[in-house]
């Protein structure tokens, strides 16, 4: 059995120990100013029917009336900080501010209202480097409150109430459809067949 050097062995331990050693800050820990992914949502929160928007729910809603925040992706700190003011600032204008409490990495605000208007939402969290994270959103109650709900599409089944359109017609619909029209047409032929004597 062929073996290692003892010089050749000694140099690769070496360079493995090396690269651990570079590597540790990477793998080791991780730091608080190393939330790259951090975010917090705008999500709807419930109100006249309309229901919320699931904790941790990958969507970012630009025009919300009833909302609350939603912080995935903090990874290692436990609280974000937010603040919400008019956009364009306005003095004097509507605004909130608060913190999150974070756990794994997640966490949401309680439900929150504001009169209809735009509005910046800033965040940070301890640690952070950097000028705060931002995004702009709309307050629109008027048009959440005026828009219909949807209405059902496609012919009403056995029982009435209509289906949407998606569930309408399904992949295991259409194979009993088509499955029927054979058997029926296989039928058909044979019937055929008897009346003329054959």
């Amino acid at each position: 059995m062929p073996t290692t050097p003892l010089p050749r062995r000694a140099a690769r331990i070496a360079a493995v120990t090396a690269l651990t050693a570079a590597l540790t800050p990477l793998t080791g820990v991780p730091t608080a100013g190393a939330q790259e992914n951090a975010t917090i949502k705008i999500h709807t929160a419930p109100f006249d029917g309309v229901p919320r928007t699931p904790y941790g729910d990958a969507i970012d809603e630009p025009e919300v009336c009833r909302f609350y925040l939603d912080a995935t992706n903090f990874e290692t700190v436990t609280s974000a900080t937010w603040n919400i003011a008019t956009e364009p600032p306005v003095a004097g204008g509507a605004g909130l501010s608060g913190t999150i409490t974070l756990s794994g990495g997640a966490g949401h605000s309680a439900d929150l209202t504001l009169p209809d208007g735009q509005y910046r939402l800033t965040w940070t969290y301890p640690g952070a480097t950097g000028p705060e994270r931002q995004k702009t959103f709309t307050v629109n109650c008027r048009h959440a409150m005026r828009t219909p709900p949807p209405t059902p599409q496609g012919g009403p089944p056995a029982g009435g109430g209509g289906i949407a359109r998606g569930e309408a017609f399904t992949t295991v619909a259409g194979a009993g459809v088509v499955g029927l029209a054979a058997v029926g047409g296989v039928l058909w032929f044979r019937l055929r067949r008897r009346s003329h004597g054959a």
